[in-house]
C-alpha cells in the first residue's frame, strides 16, 4: 500500500514562465508537468529548458511529483530536450505523440543512455488514432513507461471531430487507452479541459473521468486543481463504506457468507474497498496544502 501515489491533479505549467515556475511551488497540485512543447515558443525553447530542467533538479516543490515534457521525437528540439532531461534527473519525463511499442523502446534506450537516474520513469502522452488502436502494445513495452497520458486535444484533431458535452466522440479512444491501462498495470491520466472559466463543465468532466476510471486529470490552470483533487479522491461516504466492508469481511471469515449492509461481500468487494482506502491514506499521508 505504501508506494501508491496520487495522481489526481496533474498541471502543466510553462517552462519559460520563471513566475509560473515559482509559483508552482505551493499551487497545490499533485504533479506538475513542466512544459517545453506546446506552452513556450520555438524561439524560447533553449531558455525554456534550461530553466525547468533547474526546477526540477532544484528539490523545490515538496511531495509533488515533478515532471519535463519534451518535444516531440520528430522535432529538431527533441534530443537535445531528452538529454537534458534526463541529467536533471525528475520523477518523469512526458513525452507527446508516442504511437508504438518501438517509439517507446527507442526513448527508454536513449534514457538509459544519456545516464537517466532509475527512479526517472517514462509517461507517454498517447493522441492519436495510431496510438488508441495500440495502446496495449505501446502500455506494455516497458517497466519504465509507468503513465499514460491523454493528448485529447490532439486526438479531437486527428479524429475531425468537436469538443463537446460528454465527449461521445472521443469515448472510444479513451475507453481503449483505459482498458490498455488496466491491462498492464498503469496509471492513465485524462486530457485537459480547455475551458478555464466554465467551472460546471470542467467539473462535470472531472465526474465523467473518474467514472470511467481515470486516476486523474492533467490540468491548464491552477484554478482547475482543487476541483479535480477533490472529484478524483473517494469520498467520505465512499471511506466509510469501505471500512465497513472490510469490518463485516474480518469478522465473517469462516462463516461460509460475509454480508454487508444486507448485500453479500466477495473477493472483488474486498479487493475494491482496498483500493479506496489506499488512495484514502496516500492523500492523507500529503503534506498540508497537497503536497
Amino acid at each position: 500500500m505504501s508506494d501508491f501515489r496520487p495522481r489526481r491533479s496533474v498541471l502543466y505549467m510553462p517552462g519559460s514562465n520563471e513566475r509560473a515556475l515559482e509559483k508552482a511551488r505551493s499551487i497545490p497540485c499533485d504533479g506538475l508537468i513542466l512544459d517545453l512543447e506546446d506552452s513556450v515558443a520555438p524561439d524560447a525553447k533553449p531558455a525554456a529548458r534550461e530553466a525547468a530542467c533547474a526546477a526540477a533538479a532544484s528539490g523545490a516543490y515538496g511531495a509533488r511529483e515533478v515532471t519535463i515534457r519534451v518535444n516531440a521525437a520528430d522535432t529538431d528540439w527533441h534530443a537535445d530536450d531528452l538529454a537534458a532531461a534526463c541529467a536533471a534527473g525528475p520523477d518523469a519525463i512526458v513525452v507527446p505523440k508516442v504511437d508504438s511499442a518501438d517509439a517507446v523502446l527507442r526513448l527508454v534506450d536513449a534514457m538509459a543512455a544519456h545516464d537517466a537516474p532509475d527512479r526517472t520513469t517514462l509517461w507517454a502522452m498517447i493522441e492519436t488514432p495510431v496510438a488508441m488502436l495500440h495502446a496495449e502494445e505501446i502500455a506494455a513495452a516497458s517497466e519504465r513507461l509507468t503513465v499514460l497520458v491523454m493528448g485529447t486535444n490532439d486526438l479531437v484533431k486527428e479524429l475531425y471531430a468537436e469538443h463537446v458535452p460528454g465527449r461521445q466522440p472521443l469515448l472510444p479512444g479513451l475507453g481503449l487507452a483505459l482498458l490498455a491501462a488496466r491491462a498492464t498495470g498503469k496509471v492513465v491520466l485524462d486530457g485537459v479541459y480547455n475551458d478555464v472559466k466554465d467551472t460546471d463543465g470542467f467539473l462535470a468532466e472531472c465526474d465523467q473521468g473518474r467514472q470511467l476510471g481515470f486516476d486523474g486529470k492533467t490540468l491548464i490552470h491552477p484554478g482547475q486543481v482543487e476541483g479535480a483533487n477533490r472529484a478524483f479522491a473517494p469520498s467520505e461516504s465512499a471511506v466509510e463504506e469501505a471500512r465497513g466492508i472490510l469490518q463485516a469481511w474480518e469478522e465473517g471469515k469462516g462463516s461460509g457468507v460475509v454480508t454487508y449492509r444486507g448485500r453479500m461481500v466477495e473477493n472483488l468487494h474486498v479487493e475494491s474497498a482496498e483500493r479506496i482506502l489506499r488512495i484514502h491514506d496516500a492523500i492523507g499521508a500529503l503534506a498540508p496544502g497537497g503536497a
